[in-house]
């Protein structure tokens, strides 16, 4: 008798860096860490390579282009929220065309912040996340204990 195999979501995040600056984004209206800042991010739709999903994402939320040359993969987290996930970071410092707030239904701010000066309310496991890119730390875990 067969057994349905575990599945767990995949999702990718956009530190978009300009200098020593991060492009960050409120939350508005989604029903999760509204209120709290974050990075372009999204799940994967399946069928999909981490960075045409990114690349999708970025055009949907910031209206820029990325091509997958200017993609570089800094991070991986295996997180643990309601569910468990598996989280991929890059970080692209070329793209093509001007940031604009594409979703303002889910989004009510875009800004640059210094990336050693962030809000204190970025969402934690991407506050994490960041740390981890500036400390040049790969992998991590998050929500675990």
């Amino acid at each position: 008798m067969p057994t349905e195999k575990f599945k767990v979501l995949v999702a990718v995040h956009l530190f978009l860096i300009r200098n020593a600056e991060i492009l960050l984004l409120r939350r508005y209206n989604t029903g999760y860490a509204d209120g709290q800042y974050s990075v372009i991010a999204g799940h994967l739709d399946g069928n999909e390579e981490i960075k045409a999903a990114m690349i999708r994402e970025a055009k949907e939320e910031a209206g820029i282009t990325l091509s997958p040359q200017d993609l570089q993969v800094v991070g991986v987290m295996h997180r643990k929220a309601e569910d468990e996930r598996i989280d991929f970071f890059l970080a692209a410092t070329w793209w093509d065309g001007e940031i604009v707030n594409a979703e303002p239904h889910k989004c009510d701010e875009l800004a640059w912040y210094a990336l050693d000066a962030l809000p204190a309310n970025v969402v934690p496991y991407v506050k994490k996340a960041i740390d981890n890119y500036r400390q040049n730390n790969w992998f991590d875990s998050f929500g675990w204990s």
